[in-house]
Formats: C-alpha cells, structure tokens, sequence
C-alpha cells in the first residue's frame, strides 16, 4: 500500500488506500457516522503537521474522503 500526500481545506493529510479483503475490522466514517464493515475498501488518513501523527488516523469511506471540503464545518450526517 502506497500514502499519498493531499491537501484540502483542513489541511495536508496523509491518505492510505486500502483494498478490500484486508480488514478485519470495523471502523465508523467521520464522514458519514455510518461502519465501515471488515473487508471493505476504503481510505485510512491522518495529518501531515503538527506532529500527531498516525495516532490521529481515520478510516474513511472514499466518497465521503472526496466530498469533505464540500461540507460546511460542524455537519454530521445520520
């Protein structure tokens, strides 16, 4: 798996595809509040400053990844 560096309004992130087939586990979207269920492909991020680091990761589904500069701060879907 390859991370690419990509910039948006919320900054430099760090963004790792992830093929289907490889999780094991399930992780909620920030994007969407909805699972992400194991084996699922998706994108795996985390800032590039500040120092956090990979302790800030976050599992994304990738059109919610791709839509988040579209969204007005504080939004959250249900």
């Amino acid at each position: 798996m390859t991370t690419d560096l990509e910039s948006g309004r919320d900054g430099e992130h760090y963004v790792r595809r992830v093929p289907g087939g490889t999780t094991v586990k399930h992780y909620r979207c920030p994007g969407c509040d909805q699972l992400l269920p194991s084996g699922m492909p998706h994108v795996v991020t985390w800032p590039a400053e500040d120092g956090r680091g990979v302790e800030e990761r976050r599992h994304w589904h990738l059109p919610c990844w791709n839509a988040r500069d579209r969204r007005r701060a504080g939004f959250r879907r249900h």
